[in-house]
């Protein structure tokens, strides 16, 4: 069965940075494309960024010129956020999927989501 798990998550101070990883055991599967999202309490599920499997990548607004997404390998997703913001406080979970269905920064695109991974910002 495909796992997800991200680590990394912590508390920083406003314009500090954090670094998440998620790696992925696959099961075999070929994911099209692999994406960070939060979710703060009380909040919808929030896409924050996504990289599919030729290194293309989209970003929310809200954090593009802060956030990198990359991916190392097939099994590896990170996430540099820098210049943080109490308004990223949430907690981050890595999604994958192999349909290639165009949509861009849509939640309801992914089938595989990990626990996530807390990440606070303090001022």
């Amino acid at each position: 069965r495909v796992v997800l798990e991200e680590s990394g998550g912590g508390s920083v101070q406003a314009g500090g940075s954090l670094n998440l990883s998620c790696v992925a055991s696959r099961d075999g599967r070929t994911f099209y494309q692999m994406g960070w999202f939060r979710q703060a309490p009380g909040m919808e599920r929030q896409a924050v960024a996504e990289i599919d499997m030729y290194g293309r990548t989209n970003y929310a607004d809200s954090v593009k010129g802060r956030f990198v997404i990359s991916q190392a390998d097939p099994d590896t997703l990170y996430l540099e956020m820098n210049s943080l913001q109490l308004a990223d406080t949430a907690t981050y979970s890595c999604a994958a999927r192999e349909s290639r269905f165009p949509v861009v920064l849509h939640p309801g695109a992914y089938t595989y989501w990990g626990q996530g991974t807390q990440v606070t910002v303090s001022s």
